[in-house]
């Protein structure tokens, strides 16, 4: 080391883009960018890739998009593929049915796929050892970042203490408690949801009770989500969301509550099997900005979202390659660094005007009060589902294609 700076990867003269997180953001950054020649480190502060159970549904347009780098068809062999998903009422009674093979056409890939998210991370890990000469780093936490003129200064605790790593560039994809937008005091405007949510997987088969893979229930006083996920193999696991007022995490998820909240949904006599269950907190929340001089953030460090209609983790991976495809020009010096600026447009308006409005939408949707109301809008949804021309519009939009092409029109 020399003056406290890290010798993490070598001498080389070209400064490194460095990746705070290896979650699927930092993952897909660091792919994209190794694939062109760019030396990259990624630093995740965990020992190892995370075992997240909460996200898991692919859509369409992010299949497309992974596919150059020959991570959809790995997944693809191991996710369950889901051609249908549904509306219902808490009673059980479909409401509208969405078939994504209208999107035949649009995409090369018309399905949703459901794989957990920490499924992918190893596929994204192994191609980029495979594929690039980016290096990897676990066991290093990002504490702070200072910007200079011609380099990003990346302050890191490792095993062997503080050091410093000289950067080129720097992409925070360090997660919603990102210690490299705190550091840069970057705004993340918005607000928490006043209830809490509830995750609970088991094995017993919904698809028993009419349900497709993927299905949102309607309900003014508890609204419940469920999608089916493979698990390690069939039969899978069906993955329950529930919403919970409740503020002690010991008794929202002790035994006795979960068997009520599954009951509640679906009654049988015997009781459910519970393989994992857990609780969180649900935010709506868009950084004011996404870059600071050499700092991109992107991902959950660059927004947040409640988990109804499966936008973040799709976004995220959207904002890795928007990201690293400008950065790339930058690098080679086809472009100056007001190419960024327009990274920052395309992906904060998509954040905002697509994700944050379709998922607030989503939920407000399915736990609206007025008897009213709800009943106009399921009218709705069944008269969008029943026409094949408003019901293709409806899916481009909620599998982020109608998106992705208007932010591609942002300059």
């Amino acid at each position: 080391m020399d003056e406290g700076r890290t010798n993490i990867g070598g001498a080389d003269k070209q400064l490194p883009v460095v990746i705070a997180g290896a979650g699927p953001t930092g993952l897909m950054c660091a792919l994209a960018l190794g694939k062109q020649g760019i030396p990259v480190i990624v630093l995740e502060a965990e020992g190892g890739l995370a075992r997240d159970l909460r996200a898991g549904s692919f859509h369409p347009a992010t299949l497309d998009m992974m596919e150059p780098y020959g991570i959809t068809a790995q997944m693809d062999r191991e996710g369950i593929r889901v051609r249908y998903w549904q509306i219902r009422d808490r009673g059980g009674e479909l409401v509208a049915q969405f078939d994504l093979g209208l999107l035949q056409g649009e995409t090369r890939h018309p399905y949703r796929l459901h794989l957990e998210q920490h499924r992918l991370t190893p596929i994204q890990l192994d191609l980029i050892r495979r594929d690039t000469q980016a290096e990897v780093h676990f066991g290093y936490a990002v504490t702070n970042v200072e910007n200079r003129s011609d380099c990003v200064l990346v302050h890191l605790d490792g095993p062997d203490g503080p050091a410093t790593i000289e950067a080129s560039w720097l992409i925070g994809a360090d997660g919603a408690r990102s210690a490299v937008r705190k550091s840069l005091g970057i705004e993340f405007e918005g607000f928490t949801w006043p209830e809490q949510f509830l995750v609970v997987s088991t094995p017993y088969d919904f698809a028993e009770h009419g349900f497709a893979m993927n299905v949102y229930v309607a309900d003014p006083v508890e609204w419940v989500a469920l999608f089916k996920m493979p698990d390690c193999g069939p039969p899978g696991l069906w993955r329950i969301v529930f919403p919970t007022a409740e503020r002690d995490d010991a008794a929202i998820l002790s035994a006795e509550n979960v068997e009520r909240k599954m009951q509640g949904f679906i009654a049988r006599r015997a009781a459910y099997e519970v393989r994992y269950k857990s609780v969180y907190r649900v935010h709506q929340r868009v950084c004011k900005t996404f870059r600071s001089g050499r700092v991109l953030l992107a991902g959950d460090a660059a927004h947040v979202n409640n988990p109804l209609g499966a936008f973040g983790l799709n976004s995220g991976i959207h904002d890795a390659l928007s990201a690293a495809e400008k950065l790339g020009r930058v690098w080679r010096g086809e472009a100056d660094d007001s190419l960024l600026d327009l990274y920052v447009r395309q992906r904060r308006t998509a954040a905002i005007e697509q994700v944050e409005r379709m998922s607030i939408r989503n939920k407000r949707q399915l736990e609206e009060r007025d008897p009213d109301v709800q009943r106009r809008r399921l009218q709705e949804l069944v008269a969008i589902a029943e026409d094949p021309a408003r019901a293709r519009d409806h899916l481009l939009e909620t599998s982020m294609i109608t998106g992705l092409k208007q932010s591609a029109q942002v300059r």
